[in-house]
């Protein structure tokens, strides 16, 4: 999707040098990050394979120009955001994109509960943490910006994805709030909610999707976003479901949603 200069020049001059992106090596992060570098950001890039970090971190240096650093460290233990924030600490940072995170599927009965602690400590404590944290500093400086990688299974209950549609609930919930709180004092906070997008999710998450939009098709929308509203549906494909299912009652919503990710989980079960 095209990147216009005059986008690229009002969101490096709004919150420039530096990004902060997590989960940075694939899918959506990996977009934003790169559309970022396009843009001219200096980038903090976090993943957990130090390999991958190494890569990507080469490949925006030499097509953007950009100063890289990386920082390879789990968000689903506190001591690996605590070190991100302490690697933060001596760069400039304007923006921060919290997309680190992953989905499991199936039925809640039949989890493996090891999983499902890690993954409510990555898509939600770990970004509650660096939240609160660039919250406070954006604050001191008057201006700055946070985009949350929420999801559009986190507006009502997801049956075979019920955990995870709940810590994107989480993540909904608190960018809402904080776009409120934090617009006074200078900083924008954006909660992105995409619908299905190909993007690596789905295999960990031991999923089969069709109609899946690309990562390419949603970075610019979000980006766009920031700072004009509390929350963006980007791609067409989610602005098209959103539409659908915007005078269903809530607890049809679920019913549908149940046929949806039942169809996508059905070879789980056999």
């Amino acid at each position: 999707m095209r990147f216009p200069k005059s986008l690229q020049s009002k969101l490096k001059a709004k919150y420039g040098p530096w990004a902060l992106v997590s989960g940075a090596t694939s899918g959506i992060g990996l977009e934003l990050a790169t559309r970022l570098a396009e843009a001219g950001f200096n980038l903090l890039l976090n993943a957990r394979s130090p390999q991958a970090l190494a890569q990507t971190a080469d490949r925006l240096k030499q097509v953007h120009r950009i100063e890289v650093q990386v920082h390879a460290a789990d968000l689903s233990e506190r001591a690996g955001v605590e070190s991100l924030i302490a690697a933060a600490s001596g760069l400039e940072i304007g923006l921060v994109i919290a997309s680190a995170g992953f989905g499991t599927s199936g039925a809640f009965v039949h989890a493996n509960l090891v999983e499902e602690i890690n993954m409510l400590r990555l898509n939600c404590e770990g970004l509650m943490i660096l939240s609160h944290h660039f919250a406070k500093v954006f604050a001191a400086k008057g201006r700055g910006g946070i985009i949350l990688l929420g999801s559009l299974v986190g507006f009502q209950g997801t049956p075979y994805a019920a955990h995870y549609a709940a810590t994107k609930a989480y993540v909904q919930s608190l960018g809402e709030a904080l776009s409120v709180e934090m617009r006074p004092l200078g900083v924008d906070v954006l909660a992105a909610a995409p619908g299905p997008v190909s993007s690596g999710f789905e295999s960990r998450a031991n999923m089969k999707m069709n109609g899946t939009m690309l990562p390419a098709q949603i970075g610019v929308p979000i980006l766009r976003a920031l700072g004009k509203r509390q929350t963006v549906l980007p791609g067409m494909l989610t602005k098209v479901l959103v539409g659908a299912l915007r005078t269903v009652p809530r607890w049809a919503k679920v019913r549908i949603m149940m046929a949806v990710m039942g169809g996508a989980t059905k070879h789980q079960r056999g």
